[in-house]
Formats: C-alpha cells, structure tokens, sequence
C-alpha cells in the first residue's frame, strides 16, 4: 500500500505527534521536503510533506501564518513538518490556528529526530511499495501470459479488468467490441466507438483518457508500425497506480502479440484465397473445395456475390490504405456475424472478396458506400448473386459493375443495377454529351433565331413513332407544317430520318441534352 502520513506518524523511531489535521492523515506522500522559504511553492509539485524549522518565516504572525498555510494547500503539499526545539520551542499558535483552519496535517517533529531520519524513511518506504508494485506487476504479467496462451484475449481481457478493480474491453481494427469484462461492461464500451475510431488515425502506439472522474478510462492502441489492429480500453473510477499500470502494459503486448500473429495467419490465409479463387474461375470449383477444405465453411458451396474494389482518385500517402481500411471492415463484419469470407488482395491497389449473398459482408459494403458516398476512397463493383460453377460470370460482373461505378464517381455498384431500369445513365458520361451536343447543335441554332420549333419537332415526332397526326397533336400544328420541320432537320442535318440508325441516334441525344438546350456562342455555327 502507498505510504501515507499516517504511516509516519506510526513509525516508532521518528517519534512524530499531530497537532492539526488528523482526518486527513490517510493521503499519500510522494516526497519530503526540506524548505525555509517563505514561499517554497515554486518548487513544490504536489503531494510533498514539507519539512521545516521556521528560520525565516514569523510564525507568530497570524495573517501571514493563514497565507503561508493557504498557498501549501494549494499546492498539494499533504502536510507540514515543524521541527521543534531549534527557532521555537513548540509550534507557535498562529502556524497551528491557521493549519487546523484550512484542515492541513501539522506533525511535530520533536529535536531528536533530524529532517535526514525523516527523509530516509519516506524513500525506504516509497522503494518498498515500487517493489511491491514491480513484483506485483510480474506475477499480473505471468498470469496475463498464461491466460492468453491457454484460453487467448478473452481470458485476457477479464483477467486484466480483476486487476485493475474495474472493467476492460478488446476492439477490432474498425471499432467494433470483440470482447469486454465484466459483462455489463460490453453497453459501457460500445459507446466509446467514436473515441476508438479517432484513435485509429493516429499512429501506433496511441494513447488517449476520456470519460470523468467517476469512470476514467484509457484507451491504448494494439499494433506494431502504422497500422492500428485494434484498441483496448480499460475503465476505473481513478488513475492507475504501479501495480495496475504493469498490467495494463503486459496486456497491451499480449493482445498486440495475438493480433499480430494472426495477421500473419491471415497472410497466408490469403495466399490459400488467391489458390482457391483461382480455381473458382477456372471452372474448377471441386478442386477449390478440396484445396481449402473446411476454412471457408460451406461459402464455395452456398449462393455468394464476388466483389472488386479499387482504389479511387490519389489516396493520402500519409493515410491508411483506402483498401485495407475496407478490407478491415468487411472481414470484421463477418467475425461478429460468424461467416465465413474469401479477400484476396491484388497488389495494393485491387481486391476481390467473395462474401456470402444476403450477409453482414455485402451489408457492410452498403454501409461503407453510404458513409464514403462524398468521398470515397475505394470505389466497389459487386456481382448478383452466383453459385460455384457461375464465378467466372460473378467475376466479368463486378468488373463490369466496378467501371460503372468509376465513370458515375459512384463508391458502390451492383450488377443488378445494369439489368434493370434505364440504359441511358450508362451513357451519361463526357463522351456521349459531346456526341449529343455536336448532333443537335445546329437544330438548336436554327431555333434561336424564331424560325422554327425543329427540337420539339423531333422529340414529338420520335416519340410517337414517327406518326404524322398524332405527333402533330401534341404540338399544336398541322401535320403538313410537320411535315415542312421534318424535312427541314433531314436538310440541316444533311441525314434521313427513313434510316432508323439517324432516328436512334437522334432519340439518344434528345434523352442525353434532356429539355435544356445547350449554350452555344452567338454566331457559331
């Protein structure tokens, strides 16, 4: 236990008596002091028992006494030696109506004992109690290390939260509790997500406190390098002492030893990956069952989406990779729901994961589009749903799904967007509105001089399937002035409307300019 006043006063040879401040006796000293200043608080840290003779204060003076008093306590001095029998023959009144007043401890210290005896015993103390928090510390490490080689992080997380007298929790790379101790603890820890997240931007190893007084806790990064595996938080109602700070220390190693091991288990799990997704679209799905057995579970068997990323724009050199950030995500999102799922990286600027259909993996991607949707900085195709013998085809999916998404500046598309709805959005890049400008340009010119409504013409006329009444109808005019409009865009365009390629090209750019014409300059042509 910490060294405290009150262990002073009950060691026999210094033979020290309390004159004021008895209830407070039970808080801890850090050093002692010797000072005569008048005002010895610059140099004082706090938790200092202050050693003095009064050689150059006038300890009788009452005010002065109150304000000398006062400054110490300020200071976190935890009490006041006053040797006796050298300036004064006992403690003046003032010195000791002022320390009862502010409720600070005053031991007398009687002329036998010098200062040194005193200083002696506060640093054989404070040594002892570091051995004992060392030892201490040693025998939390042994059985921290048996826990995690025996029963793993959990064990090691519950163990640590015995320790330290209060609750501790295991996050994985993307936030998510893995495990926490007691159990009540597992609601406490999900709300410091936000908190966890901000850590993992930072490089580890990474440190940060949050939460107040009655529930401090401290958040540790878990990895080696730039890379943050995962977090650990460790919540009590006060700072941690030696002891428990040996813990926390031996728990942060173990549980980054277990992470990195297994993302060196992971390596070459994507190795096997990169084997049995090989095999898959060749058209060997017997072979990829056999080559990885049980490790993916029943996921080559069972309908799956196959998924490309990529990596968007110019990522930050200095942030973490947009492509293992997602890969993180996505593989925790299996590890809380127990399903099985295949990455395989593809250099570092591709990845292709194979995911059951319906699950928390392609639930996550959903998520990840959504949150990156701004500013993305992997860009996903994700096949429809395929069946072992279809991969190669879930495969030419996600790639064709993958450039959509990238010409759209889209963060996620799915194939099953491309099948149904519109053809047109498919068209709708730079290329092909330069193609519908250039088309209708002069249509549009000859409008803006008031000779003519050719563009609506057109767009009336295709619509209605090049049927004279019913095209004129909707316009409002004689199908013989129709007819005139109709073949005065066959002569500016210098192209008949008889050629269904002209009717269907024409219908594009109608759809791709949409109702608002473009701008041109005056007088080009």
């Amino acid at each position: 236990m910490p060294l405290t006043l009150a262990s002073l006063v009950q060691h026999s040879a210094l033979k020290l008596a309390v004159r004021a401040g008895a209830d407070h006796l039970d808080t801890p000293v850090r050093w002692a002091h010797v000072s005569e200043l008048a005002d010895p608080v610059p140099y004082m840290e706090g938790g200092e028992l202050l050693l003095t003779t009064a050689m150059t204060l006038d300890a009788e003076d009452g005010e002065a006494m109150r304000r000398y008093v006062r400054r110490l306590a300020r200071a976190g001095v935890v009490g006041v030696g006053f040797a006796v029998g050298v300036n004064y023959d006992e403690i003046p009144a003032a010195l000791l109506e002022a320390a009862r007043e502010e409720g600070l401890p005053l031991l007398e210290v009687p002329r036998r004992t010098p200062f040194l005896a005193i200083s002696k015993a506060v640093s054989a103390a404070l040594a002892a109690d570091q051995y004992r928090a060392v030892t201490a510390g040693f025998e939390v490490q042994r059985e921290l290390t048996r826990a995690a080689l025996a029963e793993g992080p959990d064990a090691v997380v519950a163990r640590l939260a015995a320790h330290v007298d209060g609750w501790a929790a295991l996050y994985d790379a993307s936030g998510a509790v893995l495990t926490a101790a007691p159990d009540w603890a597992a609601r406490r820890a999900a709300r410091l997500t936000p908190d966890v997240e901000r850590l993992r931007e930072r490089a580890a190893p990474a440190s940060a406190v949050v939460g107040g007084t009655d529930d401090r806790v401290e958040l540790q990064s878990l990895g080696t390098g730039r890379r943050v595996r995962g977090a650990l938080a460790v919540g009590t109602g006060a700072p941690l002492g030696t002891a428990e700070r040996y813990a926390v220390h031996s728990a942060i190693a173990l549980l980054t030893l277990t992470t990195e091991r297994s993302r060196s288990l992971q390596a070459a799990e994507q190795r096997l990956g990169a084997a049995v997704l090989r095999m898959m679209l060749a058209g060997q799905p017997d072979h990829a069952r056999t080559v990885a057995g049980d490790l993916y579970g029943g996921l080559l068997d069972a309908p799956f989406r196959l998924l490309i990323a990529e990596v968007a724009g110019d990522p930050d050199p200095a942030a973490e990779p947009p492509l293992a950030v997602l890969a993180d995500a996505l593989e925790a999102a299996a590890a809380r729901a127990g399903e099985a799922v295949l990455t395989v990286p593809e250099g570092d600027d591709r990845l292709v994961v194979l995911a059951e259909d319906g699950g928390a993996v392609v639930t996550a991607c959903d998520a990840y589009a959504a949150r990156e949707a701004d500013d993305a900085g992997a860009v996903i195709g994700l096949s429809a749903p395929a069946g072992p013998i279809a991969a190669t085809t879930a495969y030419k999916q996600a790639e064709q799904a993958l450039s959509v998404a990238r010409r759209r500046g889209r963060a996620l598309v799915e194939h099953e967007e491309l099948a149904t709805g519109s053809l047109l959005p498919l068209l709708a890049d730079d290329a092909v509105r330069a193609f519908a400008d250039g088309m209708l340009r002069a249509l549009y010119e000859h409008d803006a001089t008031g000779r003519g409504d050719l563009v609506a013409s057109v767009r009336a006329w295709l619509s209605r399937h090049g049927q004279w009444d019913a095209a004129a109808a909707d316009l409002g005019v004689h199908r013989h002035t129709l007819r005139y409009r109709m073949r005065r865009v066959e002569e500016i365009l210098g192209r008949s409307l008889d050629d269904p390629d002209v009717r269907m090209e024409l219908w594009l750019a109608l759809k791709t300019t949409g109702d608002r014409p473009p701008t041109y300059d005056k007088g080009t042509t």
